[in-house]
């Protein structure tokens, strides 16, 4: 399979950051058996953000796992100004909910834990984020990307209408 230049590029340019590590027993005839499952935030700062899982029997295996995993998952996230979202959204991953809103200038990223991670890597720089529901790690990162996803710009609702930006 031939790679291209950009997407190899691309992955060069997106940073990690881990949002949980966890044991994993799994007991058996035998005894207990210890793996280890890692979640990972990638992303460029730049509008490209990406979540993964990954198991292994070693920490940094897991963590290399995940990295992959997050690098196939990778979207383009709709940004105002390069700073905020679009609008306000809320989204739901297992009992966790999460709540974004724009921001003023200056405000900086209000946000906890799993979400303020994906937000920083996605390039967000004035946010409010909330986590409503339970507070587990996975879920939230992943509420709070689907939430990302969900931004539509006013060119793109136009586009869909078959409008203009101003007619709207």
């Amino acid at each position: 399979m031939r790679k291209d230049k950009n997407t190899e590029n691309k992955k060069n340019l997106l940073e990690e950051k881990v949002i949980s590590i966890t044991r994993v027993t799994k007991v058996t005839q035998g005894g207990r058996h210890f793996r280890f499952s890692a979640t990972v935030a990638v992303g460029n700062r730049k509008g490209l953000v990406g979540i993964g899982s990954g198991k292994a029997n070693e920490v940094p295996e897991a963590i290399k796992k995940a990295i992959q995993a997050a690098n196939k998952n990778v979207c383009r996230v709709a940004l105002k100004d390069n700073r905020t979202v679009p609008h306000e959204m809320t989204a739901k991953v297992g009992r966790a909910v999460v709540l974004i809103k724009p921001a003023k200038e200056g405000r900086g990223i209000i946000a906890g834990g799993a979400a303020r991670a994906v937000l920083e890597l996605a390039g967000v720089k004035d946010i409010v984020a909330k986590s409503l529901g339970a507070n587990t790690q996975v879920n939230v990162a992943k509420a709070t990307l689907d939430a990302l996803r969900m931004q539509r710009t006013p060119e793109h609702i136009a586009e869909l209408r078959g409008k203009k930006v101003e007619e709207l």
